[in-house]
């Protein structure tokens, strides 16, 4: 059966396979059709090492539009889920790894919305060693080693592995990545807005930041849009990191500290002024249904 798509993975995905396959169970679970999910496991996985007969789709869902580990063999405090999007995981959030999309093609920027370039109009690609897999492989061997870390617990000899969850291993790692940072926002909220519930402020809190509203000797990062305002001059007299907003958000992809260099803004508020990286990282969209005869990037 053809599905008339053109399909490019992902460099590193086989090696990225190979690697967590020796730490994890690995399953596939999508919202497309069987037929789908079938060949995109074989493409992944010509031999069945990786997967075996562990391939979920859309009619072996239990709840309609969504994803659940109610299908998945094994306990929710042992399971790890790598998607890039959370909004089909409403109760498992905790146990995600939230991945950035893959654009090689422009027809995947069309359908998800995204401004700018794909990988295939920038004539480049991600990189093995610093592409998004490798950096989620090494948050799953930090995550693999701390779960079954028998230091992490006095009681492991008695109770075993079953008291352990990876959804409060995965919270404890998320909080290394900016632990040694405090930041401060310069006009990103609307006004009038409660400062601590916008999303850019609780994305650096789960990554282990201090947020704050006044400035002080203590600040290490001051996230704005516009070269213009008084805490970005501020930032600038004394010699603190002035980001745009994409720092945090590439940091949460990637799960660690980004080069702030990386992400520098210019005084076009309507531009990023982002330097040439290896792969910029945007915020997930709803999931769409995707069609036959378009281009598929996995």
């Amino acid at each position: 059966m053809s599905l008339q798509m053109w399909t490019k993975l992902r460099p590193f995905v086989h090696k990225f396979l190979e690697e967590a396959s020796k730490m994890y169970k690995i399953y596939v679970y999508t919202m497309g059709e069987r037929a789908y999910a079938l060949k995109m496991a074989k493409l992944l996985d010509p031999t069945g090492r990786y997967f075996g007969t562990r391939v979920i789709s859309q009619g072996d869902s239990t709840h309609k539009h969504q994803k659940d580990l109610d299908v998945v063999l094994g306990s929710e405090s042992a399971v790890v889920i790598l998607d890039d999007t959370d909004n089909v995981w409403p109760r498992h959030r905790a146990n995600l790894i939230v991945t950035e999309r893959y654009h090689f093609f422009s027809s995947s920027c069309r359908q998800y919305n995204i401004q700018g370039q794909s990988l295939t109009q920038a004539m480049r690609d991600e990189t093995q060693m610093e592409g998004t897999l490798a950096s989620i492989l090494c948050v799953l061997r930090s995550v693999h080693k701390m779960f079954f870390d028998k230091h992490n617990d006095t009681n492991i000899v008695q109770s075993g592995f079953s008291s352990r969850d990876v959804r409060q291993v995965l919270k404890n790692v998320r909080l290394k990545v900016l632990e040694s940072c405090k930041i401060v926002f310069s006009q990103i909220f609307p006004t009038d807005f409660p400062a601590e519930k916008h999303h850019l402020w609780q994305m650096a809190e789960e990554l282990g930041a201090t947020c704050s509203t006044i400035l002080d000797e203590s600040i290490t990062h001051v996230v704005a849009l516009d070269l213009g305002t008084d805490k970005a001059h501020w930032a600038f007299q004394f010699k603190c990191h002035l980001v745009h907003p994409r720092w945090l958000e590439a940091a949460s992809y990637l799960w660690q500290k980004q080069i702030e260099e990386n992400f520098s803004i210019t005084t076009n508020k309507n531009s990023s002024g982002l330097k040439s990286v290896e792969s910029i990282p945007v915020l997930p969209q709803e999931v769409e249904e995707r069609e036959v005869n378009s281009s598929r990037d996995e």
